[in-house]
């Protein structure tokens, strides 16, 4: 199978050092920096460059973009993508994603179903990309009524050839719903505590806690705006529940109410058993 992938950042390049890893399949991948081009064909990442010679001979085409870039991306150049291809975008938000691409391949004629690895880590772009970064990973896709059963065959067998443990299907209004609850609102909570001004006098007095906490905080700005933003309904919800959580503790602290302090923390103790998992 031909893949190309669009974007060499963390997701893309991952992508493809897990698809040379881990497959036979040839892969072409593109990026607007030169030198994540240059490093991506010398360490074997790629096996050319994905253009308008061999983007019609991929079978797979793999989008990882920020959201409005990957839409303007197959806007651009959905023609020259066979019919018999299959796309699918790497975006974190799937509605506004989905929305808009899924009337763009139908208009094209290739079949398409969006996508989100849940993988990632602190650091972005090539050179933080890695062949097992989705080792273990779950692989969200988002169907619809057009989707055809052998279409998720074959993407089951990609993905789990190239590391995934699972697929995970989902609406884009589900996965952006719970999406902005397990990712986006830790990294809003993880950039909010590490403003204090205590962050930068911890030397010498932090240890495991503080690594959890602030690890996120360590992101790409500009990108995470942009999820958030297309997120904000379901983000906005839940940052007002964990206020209104926070807002608990504050209050039984400053009435020194030992037994109402005990008691929150023991629910939350509790709901994390019943949650399980990581």
């Amino acid at each position: 199978m031909k893949v190309g992938i669009v974007g060499l950042g963390l997701i893309g390049g991952s992508m493809a050092k897990s698809v040379k890893a881990r497959t036979e399949h040839t892969v072409y991948g593109i990026d607007l920096d030169q030198e994540t081009m240059t490093l991506a064909r010398l360490c074997g990442a790629i096996d050319g460059r994905l253009d308008g010679e061999t983007l019609p001979r991929c079978d797979l085409v793999l989008v990882a973009l920020r959201p409005q870039a990957a839409i303007q991306w197959v806007r651009e150049n959905g023609e020259k993508i066979a019919k018999t291809a299959i796309l699918v975008d790497l975006c974190g938000v799937k509605r506004v994603v989905v929305e808009q691409l899924a009337p763009l391949a139908e208009g094209y004629g290739f079949a398409y179903i969006g996508g989100h690895p849940m993988a990632g880590k602190e650091r972005g772009g090539f050179t933080a990309s890695s062949e097992d970064l989705f080792v273990g990973a779950s692989m969200i896709l988002t169907p619809d009524q057009r989707t055809d059963m052998r279409l998720l065959e074959t993407l089951q067998a990609f993905f789990l050839d190239v590391g995934f443990a699972k697929l995970t299907f989902s609406q884009p209004e589900e996965h952006d719903r719970i999406i902005a609850f397990t990712s986006q609102l830790a990294h809003i909570v993880s950039s909010a505590y590490v403003k204090s001004p205590e962050a930068q006098r911890r030397r010498g007095f932090s240890a495991g806690s503080f690594r959890d906490m602030t690890r996120v905080a360590r992101l790409d700005e500009e990108m995470w705006t942009e999820l958030f933003l297309d997120d904000a309904d379901f983000l906005t919800k839940e940052l007002g529940i964990l206020i209104g959580h926070l807002e608990e503790y504050r209050q039984a602290l400053e009435a020194g109410d030992e037994k109402r302090l005990c008691a929150l923390l023991k629910e939350g103790r509790e709901r994390k058993a019943s949650a399980g998992g990581n």
